[in-house]
């Protein structure tokens, strides 16, 4: 089995600076732009979310805002060609469940090497993903 070029790269994204690398670097392992899936999570508001509570947002509303909000995001940067999805609820979780689906052959997913208190109250999605996906996954170090 050859290494390059991949049928199917997951790409998360949360529009740092951190996703456009992984994107780039995405593209570089595939033969067409349509073999990358942009894939950004939704966190589920929680009912003690006022928003929530008081029904002023919805999840239908926050997911249209979100794939056009990601949408633009790509069209800015000049990334076109691209598959792109957008869903609710755990990221790590989702990710990995999106990647199965498609039949990865790759995740690609920056890392913000958060450290500490932010790590532990951020998380790290990178290491959720790493957990639960069944293909292999390529995590970009930062660079500063």
């Amino acid at each position: 089995m050859s290494w390059l070029p991949k049928k199917n790269v997951v790409v998360p994204v949360d529009f740092s600076e951190q996703s456009l690398e992984a994107i780039q670097t995405a593209l570089e392992l595939v033969e067409s732009p349509a073999n990358v899936h942009v894939v950004y999570v939704v966190i589920p508001l929680t009912t003690i979310t006022v928003g929530e509570a008081w029904a002023v947002e919805d999840v239908g509303s926050r997911l249209s805002a979100s794939k056009d909000f990601l949408a633009n995001y790509l069209k800015q940067h000049a990334v076109s060609g691209i598959t792109s999805e957008v869903r609710e609820g755990d990221p790590g979780l989702q990710i990995a469940e999106y990647a199965q689906s498609i039949k990865a052959d790759l995740v690609v997913i920056p890392s913000h090497g958060r450290h500490g208190v932010p790590r532990l109250l951020l998380g790290s999605v990178a290491e959720r993903v790493l957990r639960h996906v069944e293909c292999p996954v390529l995590v970009l170090r930062r660079n500063d």
